[in-house]
C-alpha cells in the first residue's frame, strides 16, 4: 500500500505543548458553545473597536531544542567572573539536594500563594522554618515570610517605623554606611510621603529629631558597630531603631535584638540562593512582638484544624490579601516564597553548627587576605570586620581593578583611591591568591592560621536554631525525604488545575525553566561591569522590544520585581512627568471600586488622594460618575487606574472613552496588566489610550508563582514617560529606583523570553484565544447551576468568569468557603474567593488546561451544586453534610464514621481521582483561632506529640 504522510507537527510548542485543548477537543467545545469556530467566539467576546490592527509577527517560532540553543548562545555572551564586590550580594553554594528538590521541582515552583491552607501545609511549614530561622538569628520575636529584596525591605521598615513610632518627628535617619542601593530606594519611597531622609554618620544622630533610624551591620565598607547606645537614644525619644543585618554575619556577631533594635531587615540570598544578576532573592524582616500587626507582607502562623490538630495558615490573611487600600503605606502582595523556602532549607540542611562553621570560614578567609595585604604595606580598613575590607591603594585603584579582572575577579571601586573586597563561602584559596596578585603580591594561601578580627564586644553570646527541625539528621536521604513529604502535602499545578481568577496559573514549561539554573544566568553579580553581562543586555533588549510590540508601548523597565512594585513604579513615573511639566500639584487618582486592593495602596504610596469611581450593575465603570469626578478634580487630576479587561471578566466597550476623559483633564492612564492574558495578540493597552501598564510576567508570560513569589512586574510606557522610568539604583536618574537591582529579578527573564520565542506571534495570539475559549466553556457548562455574574453584550466572558454562590447561604446555609473546601476533596484548588465580589468565586482556567481537566472541574462543581440542592430540599442535614465537613482527610476515612453520608461520598466525590487522589493533610483550619493566638515560629516538637495524643 502507498505510504500516507502525516501533517502532524511534533515540535509545535504552542499548539502541542502549551495550549491544552487539541483541535478535536476545540471542535467539541465549539459545539457546546454554539459557535462555528474560534474566530466566531472571539468576535462575540472582544469588541471590534479595541482590536489591534496588525497581527503579532516575531518570525517563525522555535522548537524547545532551538530555543535552548538560542539561549545557550546568548548566555555564552555573559562572562562569569568571581565577584567579590559584596554590597549585599554574595557568592553562595546551593546544596545540590536543594537545587534539584526545591528550585527545579515543579511541586514547589508551580504552587500558588497559600491562601487555601489545607492544601498548602508543606510550603507553610517550610516558610515557618524560614521565619523561625530569621527570628532566631536576629534575636527578635517575630518574622514575616519574606519581602522582595533588601532595599525594599529597608523602605518597608522605614514606613513601618513611621506607623508605629510615638515620635512626632517627620525625619528619618539613614546610616551613611548603608549600601548605596538601600539608601536610594529609601529616598524614593520617602519623597512622596513627605519624609525627610537624613544621611549621616551614626555618631551624628540626633534622636529627638527623627521618628526612626536605620544602621547597616556590617557596614557597606566592612565596619562593625554596636548600635546599642543609638537604640537607647532612639527609644528615649520615642523613635524606632532598625538594623539592616547580614544574616550570615549574625551566626558570629551580636544580633540586632541584643542591641535593642525594634526591626531587623536584610537579605537571605547568601543562604544558598544564586546571585542571578540581582534576583530573585528573599529579603527578611523581623520585629518585636509589639509591632507584629504593623508588619508588612505575609506571616505564617500556627492554628488548629476542626479536629484540634496543629495546622499552619497565613495569619492576618485578610489584611494581606486586601492590603489597606487608600490608607496603606505598603502595597506588598508578593513575597519571595520559593527563595525563602530555599534559604530556610539551607539552614535546615546545615544546622546551627554548619552555619557557624561556614560563617567562621568566611571570616578567616577574609582575615588571611587582609593579613597578606597588610604585610605588603597596604592600609586595610576596618580593623575589625566580618567578610568585607576596604584597601587604600591611592592612584593604583584603576590598575588594581583591571588586574583583578584579568585574574578573573571583580572587586569594588570605592571612591577614587580605595578598593573593596567581600569574600564568601564559595571563595577558594586560588581566589585569594588571585586577589593578592592583582595587588602585585605573589604568595600562597597555605597558612590556614589567621587571627580572628571580630571585636570581642560584638561576639554573639546567644544560641540559635535550637528547634528540632534544625537538629535533624542531615544525611541527604533524610533531607530528600523531608522535602518530598512537605511537597506531598501541597496541591500545585503539577497535580491539578488551579483555576484562580486574575492569577493565571498556566503552564511553566520545563524548557522555559531550565536556563534559570545555568551558571551564565545564575552566577552574575548585579553590579558586575556591563561588558560581562552582554548576554543579559541582549536578552533584556529583545524581550523589551517584543513586549512593546505586544502592548503598544514604546519602552519597558524591568526593574519592578513584583506586580505591586510595577504599579508603584508606574505611578512614580507619572508623578515625575507631571512635576517635570510644572504640574506637581496634580495628586488625585480616580480608581473604580472594583480595583485590585493594591491599586489604591500604590496611589497612596506616591502621595496621591484616591477618589473612588462607581461601577454599574454589569460591573463596568460608571461613565457618568467617571466624567463627573474627572471634571470635579480637573486641576488636580494626576491619573486614573483601570484594569482591562475588567476585574469582572468583561471587555468594557467604553475603555477608550475613559482614557480620553482622563487625558482631556490632564491626567495619565494607568492600565493594570493583571488580565493581559486575555489581550495578547488581540488588543494592545497602548492603543486604547494607556500611558503606562505593568505586566505580571509571573502570570501572562509564564514565570511560575513559586508558592507566592518570585514575581516580575515590568512597566511599559509611552514615549513621553520614558525619561521618568525608574533610575539605576547606583547611577541615579530623573526618577528614583524602586528595587535594589537595575533589572529587578533578571534571572527569571529567560522564562518569559523563551516562552515568547517558542510561541511566536501567532502562537501567543492563539493562546489568548484558547484562554477565552476555556473560560467560556466553563461558563457554559456551569450556567444554570450557577449564575454567571457578569457577561458581555452577547453573553460571553473574557478569560475568567464569576460564579455567584451568594444565594446558597440563604437557601442552604452554604458559604463560598464551604464550596472552596469541598473542591479540595475533588482534587482542586478553589477559584479566587470573594473577590472582586464578596461571596463569589472567580474562575480562570487558562489556555493550558485540556478539555478533560475542564470537564473534571465542571463535574465537580455540578456535583457540589447537587449537594447544595439536597440541603435546600431537606434531604440532607444543613450542618452535618459533606460541604460543612470538607475537606476530608485520610484520617477521616479510617476513624469512626458517624455521619449521615457515606465515606465514599465524603472522600471520593465526582472529580476526585480514585487511584491518585490528593489527600489534604489537615481538616478545615480555624482562621479565627490562628489570628487570636498568633504563633509565627516553629512550636517545640513536644507540642506535636501532645497533639497526636
Amino acid at each position: 500500500m502507498a505510504f500516507t504522510p502525516t501533517d502532524y507537527l511534533p515540535y509545535d510548542f504552542a499548539n502541542r505543548r502549551h495550549i491544552g485543548p487539541s483541535p478535536a477537543e476545540m471542535e467539541a467545545m465549539f459545539a457546546a458553545l454554539g459557535v462555528a469556530d474560534l474566530d466566531a467566539l472571539i468576535a462575540e467576546t472582544v469588541p471590534q473597536g479595541i482590536r489591534q490592527a496588525a497581527a503579532l509577527d516575531f518570525g517563525a517560532p522555535l522548537s524547545e531544542r532551538e530555543m535552548l540553543w538560542r539561549l545557550e548562545e546568548v548566555a555564552g555572551r555573559n562572562k562569569v567572573l568571581t565577584s567579590l564586590i559584596g554590597q549585599g550580594y554574595h557568592g553562595t553554594i546551593t546544596p545540590p539536594a536543594i537545587q534539584r528538590n526545591i528550585f527545579e521541582n515543579p511541586a514547589w515552583y508551580t504552587a500558588y500563594t497559600p491562601y487555601q491552607p489545607e492544601i498548602s501545609q508543606g510550603r507553610l511549614e517550610a516558610l515557618l522554618n524560614y521565619q523561625t530561622m530569621v527570628s532566631d538569628l536576629t534575636g527578635l520575636e517575630i518574622a514575616n515570610a519574606s519581602l522582595l529584596d533588601e532595599a525594599t525591605a529597608c523602605a518597608e521598615a522605614m514606613t513601618m517605623a513611621m506607623r508605629v513610632a510615638k515620635s512626632k518627628a517627620k525625619a528619618f535617619f539613614v546610616d551613611e554606611n548603608c549600601h548605596p542601593q538601600n539608601i536610594a530606594v529609601m529616598q524614593t519611597r520617602a519623597a512622596p510621603l513627605g519624609i525627610e531622609v537624613i544621611v549621616g554618620a551614626p555618631e551624628t544622630l540626633e534622636a529627638d529629631t527623627v521618628f526612626g533610624a536605620i544602621f547597616q551591620y556590617p557596614g557597606t565598607f566592612g565596619g562593625l558597630r554596636d548600635v546599642s547606645a543609638e537604640m537607647e537614644a532612639l527609644h528615649a525619644a520615642k523613635a524606632v531603631g532598625i538594623v539592616a543585618a547580614d544574616i550570615m554575619a549574625l551566626c558570629l556577631v551580636k544580633e540586632p535584638g541584643a542591641m535593642g533594635a525594634d526591626i531587623a531587615v536584610g537579605s537571605t540570598q547568601r543562604f544558598g540562593v544564586p546571585l542571578g544578576y540581582g534576583g530573585p532573592h528573599a529579603a527578611y524582616m523581623a520585629t518585636k512582638d509589639a509591632y507584629k500587626r504593623a508588619m508588612p507582607g505575609r506571616i505564617v502562623g500556627v492554628s488548629v484544624d476542626s479536629h484540634g490538630n496543629r495546622a499552619y495558615r497565613l495569619a492576618l490573611q485578610t489584611r494581606e490579601q486586601h492590603i489597606r487600600r487608600e490608607k496603606a503605606t505598603s502595597n506588598v502582595c508578593t513575597a519571595q516564597a520559593l527563595l525563602a523556602v530555599m534559604a530556610g532549607f539551607y539552614a535546615v540542611f546545615h544546622g546551627p553548627e554548619g552555619l557557624k562553621a561556614i560563617a567562621q570560614r568566611i571570616h578567616l578567609k577574609t582575615a588571611r587576605l587582609a593579613k597578606g595585604l597588610e604585610e605588603a604595606g597596604f592600609a586595610v580598613e576596618p580593623e575589625a570586620f566580618f567578610d568585607t575590607i576596604t584597601v587604600e591603594v591611592g592612584l593604583l585603584q584603576r590598575g588594581v581593578l583591571q588586574a583583578a579582572v584579568k585574574e578573573g575577579v571583580n572587586l569594588r571601586r570605592v571612591g577614587k583611591t580605595k578598593v573593596g573586597i567581600t569574600l564568601d563561602e564559595a571563595t577558594r584559596p586560588a581566589t585569594i591568591e588571585a586577589v593578592w596578585r592583582a595587588f602585585g603580591l605573589v604568595r600562597k594561601d597555605e597558612d590556614g592560621a589567621a587571627e580572628y578580627r571580630l571585636p570581642d564586644a560584638l561576639l554573639r553570646e546567644s544560641g540559635y536554631l535550637g528547634h528540632e527541625i534544625f537538629q535533624m539528621n542531615r544525611a541527604e536521604t533524610e533531607m530528600m525525604r523531608y522535602m518530598r513529604r512537605l511537597a506531598d502535602r501541597d496541591l500545585a499545578l503539577d497535580r491539578a488545575m488551579i483555576p484562580l481568577g486574575s492569577c493565571t496559573m498556566k503552564l511553566n514549561a520545563a524548557a522555559e525553566m531550565m536556563p534559570v539554573s545555568w551558571r551564565e544566568f545564575a552566577n552574575l553579580h548585579p553590579y558586575a561591569p556591563a561588558d560581562q553581562a552582554r548576554g543579559y543586555a541582549e536578552m533584556i533588549g529583545d524581550l523589551s522590544e517584543k513586549l512593546c510590540a505586544i502592548t503598544g508601548y514604546d519602552a519597558f523597565s524591568m526593574q519592578p520585581n513584583s506586580g505591586a512594585q510595577g504599579e508603584y513604579a508606574g505611578l512614580l513615573t507619572i508623578a515625575s512627568w507631571q512635576r517635570a511639566r510644572g504640574e506637581g500639584q496634580r495628586d488625585v487618582c480616580l480608581i473604580p471600586v472594583n480595583a485590585h486592593g493594591t491599586n489604591p495602596a500604590s496611589a497612596h504610596m506616591v502621595g496621591w488622594t484616591v477618589v473612588a469611581v462607581k461601577c454599574d450593575d454589569q460591573g463596568s465603570i460608571d461613565l457618568d460618575d467617571f466624567r463627573a469626578k474627572a471634571e470635579q478634580h480637573s486641576d488636580r487630576l494626576a491619573a486614573c487606574m483601570i484594569t482591562y479587561p475588567s476585574t469582572h471578566g468583561v471587555f468594557e466597550e467604553t475603555v477608550k472613552e475613559v482614557c480620553a476623559i482622563t487625558h482631556e483633564h490632564g491626567g495619565q492612564v494607568y492600565i493594570d496588566g493583571a488580565n493581559m492574558n486575555a489581550m495578547v495578540g488581540l488588543s494592545r493597552p497602548g492603543d486604547l489610550g494607556g500611558d503606562v501598564s505593568h505586566l505580571n510576567l509571573h502570570k501572562t508570560f509564564c514565570i511560575p508563582h513559586g508558592g507566592g513569589g518570585p514575581g516580575m512586574g515590568p512597566i511599559g510606557v509611552k514615549e513621553h514617560l520614558v525619561p521618568h522610568l525608574p533610575a539605576d539604583p547606583l547611577t541615579g536618574g530623573v526618577a528614583g529606583p524602586v528595587s535594589a537591582a537595575a533589572f529587578g529579578s533578571p534571572s527569571l527573564l529567560p522564562i518569559s523570553w523563551g516562552y515568547i520565542l517558542m510561541m511566536g506571534g501567532e502562537g501567543l495570539t492563539q493562546a489568548t484565544r484558547a484562554a477565552i475559549l476555556n473560560a467560556n466553556y466553563i461558563a457554559a457548562r456551569l450556567s444554570g447551576a450557577y449564575e454567571i455574574l457578569y457577561t458581555g453584550p452577547k453573553g460571553r466572558v473574557a478569560h475568567e468568569c464569576i460564579l455567584d454562590v451568594r444565594p446558597f447561604e440563604k437557601s442552604a446555609g452554604v458559604t463560598v468557603e464551604d464550596i472552596a473546601k469541598r473542591l479540595v476533596d475533588c482534587g482542586f484548588h478553589a477559584p479566587t474567593m470573594s473577590w472582586p465580589v464578596a461571596g463569589t468565586l472567580m474562575v480562570e482556567p487558562t489556555e493550558s488546561e485540556t478539555k478533560a481537566e475542564l470537564d473534571r472541574f465542571c463535574d465537580a462543581m455540578l456535583a457540589i451544586r447537587e449537594e447544595i440542592r439536597a440541603i435546600e430540599e431537606g434531604r440532607v442535614d444543613a450542618e452535618n453534610n459533606p460541604l460543612k465537613h470538607a475537606p476530608h482527610t485520610m484520617e477521616d476515612l479510617v476513624r469512626d464514621w458517624d455521619r449521615p453520608y457515606s465515606r465514599e461520598q465524603g472522600c471520593f466525590p465526582p472529580g476526585a481521582f480514585r487511584v491518585d487522589k490528593y489527600w489534604p493533610p489537615v481538616n478545615r483550619v480555624d482562621n479565627v483561632y490562628g489570628d487570636r493566638h498568633l504563633v509565627c515560629t516553629c512550636p517545640p516538637m513536644s507540642d506535636y506529640a501532645d497533639a497526636a495524643e
